[in-house]
């Protein structure tokens, strides 16, 4: 456990936690600068949600100036938009490997055609033999 966490009393089988000033500060430092959510601190720490948004209003350095800040930057509809685009890319990059793997199978047919050799069934045979040592022939 950290130095700047102490453990106090246990009330109702929850124990009491007590969070130093700094630890405090360095979080809602964090927050202003987008580098972690609240929900994210609320997880990590255990930690309700609403004492997260106190130690904001206490130790925020941007509260006092008047400035209003999104705390919580990725909302679900972002999340969401973010998603379809990283499946976007990869259905493009799939598609693309299958054209490629459909264009070297049908470059194998050509030159199996062209040469008149069983290339594919060459190639299978040649990965299935185990060890790959072959016997030398004496006369």
């Amino acid at each position: 456990m950290s130095r700047s966490i102490k453990k106090g009393v246990r009330t109702n089988n929850r124990q009491t936690r007590y969070f130093s000033e700094s630890f405090k500060r360095e979080k809602v430092k964090q927050l202003e600068s987008n580098l972690i959510r609240v929900t994210d601190i609320s997880r990590e720490y255990e930690v309700s949600r609403s004492a997260v948004y106190k130690w904001l209003n206490k130790y925020s350095i941007l509260r006092p100036k008047g400035v209003r800040q999104v705390i919580e930057p990725m909302s679900d509809s972002k999340k969401l938009q973010d998603l379809r685009k990283k499946i976007a890319e990869l259905e493009r990059l799939l598609g693309q490997k299958q054209v490629e793997l459909e264009f070297k199978n049908k470059l194998i047919d050509v030159a199996e055609e062209m040469y008149e050799v069983d290339i594919k069934k060459k190639l299978g045979s040649q990965l299935s033999s185990g060890t790959g040592v072959t016997e030398a022939h004496t006369d």
